[in-house]
């Protein structure tokens, strides 16, 4: 365009030169051509600017987020995508939110936009600082930078922005720094929002000279102190939210004269206290008013009524008392009510669901007394209803009637009588059923399964009678059953195995006979089972599995007899077992020794006999737990140390040879102190004795060493690297078939660099530490080879493979899914866990790493290669060096070289971050330890550094994965006295998963440390 209007101006000039009268045309034109130019230049100029500006701002992002703006090329910004332009070709709009960018400010030239009227750029990861050249944006009137991750204060300059009628800092969780008096200059802001980060100090008194102010959010801070009165002075406010912060001192009364105010929110302030302004009670356009976790006290008076629009009130968790007024029968839009955990008594409003709209009612933990309201009983718009806690009273068979939208009840803990009305049947959306600790007596309705939804029924502590409906099989949905605490009885139903979804059965505390349903323990999702105090007799059945999910197991004060099952030892995830008060006999199954989840045991009043299993549950368990059994034998205080089983036959042999040729007499004289003498002398040779056979163990081949060494040689062809399968920190790892039977890995050590012969400290460090481990999740020494040449260490050959070769096939990670990955973590810290504070003494792997963990064909986890373990022995000094695997050593190995457990701790953090990224985190594990590590982790999404490969985690695991990483990065502290023991990691593990599981999609590294 531009060179056609040059070459109009050339064609001018050449007619005025040739025909005099063309001149003054020519002139005028040529002047307006000119012009024309000029203004075109300009313009270019301009959009080369800007365009350049925004070019270089692209360039500083990751490749990812540059490939997002593929649009982003050539001279002309207003084609591009995210852009918009004024007339004059100038860009006056940036919109680039959801755009999933990485970036950061600092090569944005803000001077290049003198147009701008609006940057949005919500939910990206932009980090790093806001820059104060943002204050040369003169004419913005809009800034959304919500759901990002910049950390830092906002920039003075930002508050001099007096165009702004919006801004939007919300979500960006490490900005800080306090809300300045200068606050005051944006008096054109119509919208601010500053919540969900970490700005503290003081609310400016200031804010109150905002007047054109309509929505006003700094919720979920650090904000402290009283709330200031000039709050009250705008006027123009529809919403204001200061929840979640530390703010003292009482809600001020000039908040009155916010006459447009339609939400307040000033929960969860747990300072804030005093009665709650009675003017308050007078704002008509109110809708909602969340004041619930604080400590308000005083009263609700009658003036409620005048809430004509209130549709929310949330009063919980406060100390506020008193009657509820009749006249909150007037709100005819109240949808939500709570008023539970305060000091409320009296009777329910007679006419509480007059209005019609009531479906969230919530009145729990108070002194309420009386019946149920009749328009309760009449409430079809009612969802959920919480009584809980009370001392109400009446007949639950009339108080109550069909709910058509009902999915939440509960009644538990008040002095409700009469029996279950058959009608809860009808309620065909009730999810849960709770009537707990009343005086409900009768039987269980079977019109009950008609409410197919039914997920969790709770009827404890009443005077039910009559049996267990065996029809319950029919609530397919149902997860939790609990009818403990009454007078049930006969057979529990075989039906209840039908359940599928069941995960926690309670039937203790009843009168049930017959045996223990079989199909009952075969419920997949079944975590806790109780049928304790109950007339149940027989055996305990076999059905158990190491697969199950039991978690609890209580079948204590029944009339069981018979034999423990070995089965129940293999339970892998059981934690809490009591099998007291019953008439068990035999010894306790070897199996459960390999219980390494269990936590708590409790056997006593049995008839059980023999050692104590190998298990910390049993060998901590108090004397209380253990005691009036048969013969039980262990080292637990109360219990007899048990005897070798040698030592037993003998003694009954010599006895047996004894008292018929030396007679009674003679043994209970001077005989007897001959027979002890004998017996101390035999002891002390059969000791000597099992002491060498113990320590055979060093050379458990060697009684035909030659022909295993030949044989091993032979089957790897002198070690051929073909059948390599692995290399560790002390030696290399080959598969060796000797028969189709045994299929066995074979460690070669090796040698040291500086020597000819093998390294037989690490040789006699590993046999050490491997003969005085037992645990399921260490893998265990099969024996071992010493020659001359080599020296070779035998183990069961583990088909899952290490979990490094696992991790770098993109085949085998993508079916490595997330359940898979979790165990492998649990699986680790329990071993570490049992070597740090099981073992006495305890002991240091110090060379954990991802080739070091092994998988079996259940995917369950065993660490291999102690080459390096060091016994740390009490006084002993730490300080050595040994060999290690790079990217898994702790920060202190370089500066002091002294190793505690607490080196294992951080090569089990490193661990931890592999199997969630799929890869070594070693960038991310360098960030964290240098000065950039907020710039790093505070920007980075927990769901963005997933490994890919597997399908993403269900929710039943992501919980799992979100504490997995918070361990993990608090096991990588730079400061070993800072990072948790194995113990601790161990029980987190076993105990609990993340509160944050329902925000995983927005939560970021930096929330995590």
């Amino acid at each position: 365009m531009v060179s056609i209007k040059i070459l109009f101006s050339f064609v001018l000039v050449f007619l005025a030169h040739s025909s005099p009268q063309f001149a003054c045309l020519s002139k005028t034109i040529s002047l307006a051509s000119a012009a024309s130019i000029v203004t075109a230049r300009d313009q270019a100029a301009a959009e080369n600017g800007e365009a350049n500006a925004l070019l270089k701002w692209k360039h500083s992002f990751n490749n990812y987020s540059q490939d997002l703006l593929s649009t982003w090329r050539g001279n002309s910004p207003c084609k591009w995508q995210g852009i918009r332009c004024d007339n004059s070709k100038s860009v006056s709009g940036i919109n680039l939110a959801y755009y999933g960018l990485k970036g950061t400010f600092h090569t944005l030239n803000f001077s290049s936009f003198p147009n701008l009227l609006s940057l949005n750029i919500y939910n990206n990861s932009f980090y790093g600082t806001i820059p104060p050249q943002i204050g040369n944006m003169s004419k913005v009137n809009v800034l959304n930078f919500s759901l990002n991750s910049f950390h830092g204060s906002i920039p003075q300059e930002m508050w001099s922005l007096r165009s702004l009628h919006a801004l939007d800092l919300s979500q960006c969780l490490q900005l800080s720094g306090a809300i300045p008096n200068s606050i005051a200059n944006l008096s054109n802001l119509s919208y601010l929002d500053l919540s969900t980060a970490k700005f503290s100090g003081h609310i400016p008194p200031e804010i109150g000279k905002l007047n054109k102010l309509g929505f006003l959010r700094i919720a979920e801070n650090n904000l402290f102190g009283h709330i200031p009165r000039e709050i009250g002075m705008l006027t123009n406010l529809k919403l204001i939210d200061f929840s979640a912060n530390s703010l003292s001192g009482t809600i001020p009364e000039t908040m009155s004269n916010m006459s447009n105010l339609n939400k307040l929110y000033l929960a969860s302030n747990s300072l804030l206290s005093g009665p709650i302004p009675s003017s308050l009670w007078n704002m008509y356009n109110l809708t909602l008013i969340h004041l619930y976790a604080n400590n308000l006290s005083g009263s609700i008076p009658a003036s409620i009524e005048n809430l004509a629009k209130l549709e929310e009130l949330a009063l919980d968790s406060n100390q506020i008392s008193g009657y509820i007024p009749t006249t909150i029968g007037n709100l005819k839009r109240l949808n939500d009510l709570d008023l539970s955990e305060n000091n409320f008594s009296g009777h329910l409003p007679p006419q509480i669901c007059l209005g019609g709209s009531l479906a969230f009612f919530a009145a729990f933990h108070n002194h309420f007394t009386g019946p149920v309201p009749k328009s309760l009983k009449n409430c079809s718009s009612i969802v959920r209803l919480r009584l809980e806690g009370n001392q109400m009273e009446g007949d639950i068979s009339q108080d109550f009637g069909v709910y058509p939208n009902l999915e939440y009840i509960d009644l538990s803990d008040n002095k409700f009588y009469g029996q279950i009305s058959p009608n809860w049947g009808k309620c065909t959306n009730l999810a849960t059923l709770k009537i707990s600790n009343n005086n409900i007596s009768g039987g269980i309705p079977i019109e009950l399964v008609e409410a197919t939804k039914l997920g969790k029924l709770h009827l404890c502590s009443n005077r039910l009678n009559g049996k267990l409906p065996k029809e319950l099989w029919k609530l397919k949905s149902l997860v939790e059953l609990k009818v403990n605490n009454n007078h049930l009885s006969e057979n529990i139903p075989t039906e209840i195995g039908l359940l599928q979804n069941l995960q926690q059965l309670d039937l203790a505390k009843n009168e049930f006979s017959g045996t223990i349903p079989k199909q009952v323990l075969k419920l997949p999702n079944l975590i806790e089972l109780n049928l304790s105090n109950n007339k149940i007799k027989g055996s305990i059945p076999f059905e158990f599995s190491q697969y199950q999910s039991l978690e609890s197991l209580d079948l204590s004060g029944n009339l069981l007899s018979g034999t423990i099952p070995g089965k129940l030892g293999e339970v892998k995830l059981l934690q809490w077992l009591n099998l007291s008060r019953n008439n068990l006999s035999g010894s306790i199954p070897s199996s459960f020794g390999g219980m390494s989840s269990l936590i708590s045991v409790n056997i006593s009043y049995n008839q059980l006999e023999g050692p104590l299993p190998d298990n910390e549950a049993f060998l901590r368990a108090p004397f209380e737990s253990l005691k009036n059994n048969k013969g039980l034998c262990g080292n637990v205080t109360g219990l007899m140390l048990c005897q070798p089983k040698s030592i037993k036959k003998r003694q009954k042999g010599i006895l047996l040879v004894l008292f018929p040729i030396l007679g009674a007499p003679l043994l209970c004289g001077m005989g007897v102190s001959m027979y002890i003498l004998y017996l101390k002398a035999r002891k002390k040779r059969v000791q000597a004795k099992d002491k060498a056979q113990s320590e055979e163990v060093f050379s458990l081949w060697s009684h035909d060493g030659r022909n295993m060494f030949e044989n091993i040689i032979e089957a790897t062809n002198n070690f051929n690297d073909e059948l390599l399968i692995g290399v560790g920190g002390q030696g290399s790892v080959y598969k060796v078939e000797l028969r189709p039977s045994q299929v066995y890995a074979v460690k070669k050590l090796h040698l040291q660099p500086d020597e000819e012969k093998p390294n037989f400290k690490a040789f006699k460090n590993e046999i050490q530490a491997l003969t005085e481990i037992r645990h399921r999740n260490i893998i265990k020494l099969c024996g071992f080879c010493s020659h001359p040449r080599f020296s070779l260490l035998v183990y069961k050959f583990l088909e899952g493979g290490s979990l490094d070769q696992i991790l770098s096939n993109d085949a085998k990670a993508a079916a490595f899914d997330w359940k898979m990955r979790v165990n492998v973590v649990k699986g680790v810290a329990n071993a570490l866990s049992y070597m740090h504070h099981d073992c006495s003494p305890p002991i240091i792997h110090r060379d954990i790493s991802s080739k070091n963990v092994l998988l079996d064909s259940q995917n369950e986890a065993l660490i291999s290669d102690f080459g390096t373990a060091k016994i740390l022995k009490p006084g002993s000094h730490t300080w050595t060096t040994f060999a290690y695997t790079i990217g898994y050593a702790a920060p202190e190995l370089s500066q002091t070289m002294e190793v505690t457990e607490k080196y294992d701790v951080f090569s089990f953090g490193v661990i931890c971050l592999e199997i969630i990224m799929g890869k070594h985190p070693g960038d991310l594990i360098s960030s964290l330890l240098s000065s950039s590590s907020a710039t790093i982790t505070d920007n980075l999404l927990l769901i963005d550094v997933l490994d890919q490969r597997p399908p993403q985690p269900l929710n039943s695991v992501i919980g799992d994965i979100i504490l997995v990483a918070s361990l993990a990065f608090s096991c990588l502290s730079e400061n070993p006295s800072s990072r948790p023991t194995m113990d601790q990691v161990s029980k987190n593990l076993m105990m609990g998963k993340s509160p944050l599981a329902d925000q995983f999609p927005m939560i970021r590294l930096g929330q995590l440390l």
